[in-house]
């Protein structure tokens, strides 16, 4: 734990981080553990229809869904960050000047032939 430097753009993680790890309220373990207690349920169900052997109709995922439908929409749902607006400059412009320059100096370079 020692060793561990913050990354620029993330967050310490929770188990790395002793006031967020050791210091929790007994609401917000009440909170955590029915959050779990949801997913854990939630998993059960899911579980148990895609290993039912008498399943005759499609399983239904929400979050599939969800997934699904972001990935056929992509303009919908994104948002333009400074990471973003920096990867596209770097990605989408930034090469266009490169071989602009590249060729040119080439052409001056040798003569134009």
């Amino acid at each position: 734990m020692a060793d561990y430097r913050e990354a620029p753009l993330a967050t310490r993680p929770k188990t790395l981080d002793p006031n967020e790890y050791f210091n929790l309220s007994p609401d917000y373990r009440r909170a955590e553990a029915e959050r779990a207690a949801l997913r854990a349920g939630l998993k059960r169900q899911y579980q148990l229809q895609l290993n039912n052997p008498h399943r005759k109709e499609l399983i239904e995922d929400p979050a599939l869904n969800r997934w699904v439908y972001a990935r056929a929409n992509p303009y919908n749902h994104f948002k333009a960050t400074k990471k973003t607006s920096l990867l596209g400059a770097l990605f989408g412009v930034a090469p266009l000047f490169i071989l602009y320059y590249v060729f040119k100096t080439d052409r001056v370079c040798y003569g134009g032939r």
